[in-house]
């Protein structure tokens, strides 16, 4: 695989510091990165109702 880019490695570090919960896919082509998907998940704590 080739080097990756300025721009690429900018983007995964910016993805990863501001990523709490998630994912981070990389997919590559003939040994290039070509494409960053970020999938983020928010968590919520579970709120009780009172009767």
């Amino acid at each position: 695989m080739g080097k990756l880019s300025k721009e690429q490695v900018a983007h995964l570090e910016k993805s990863l510091r501001s990523l709490e919960y998630g994912s981070i896919l990389i997919t590559v082509h003939n040994g290039k990165v070509t494409q960053i998907d970020t999938t983020e998940k928010k968590r919520f704590t579970a709120q009780v109702k009172q009767a």
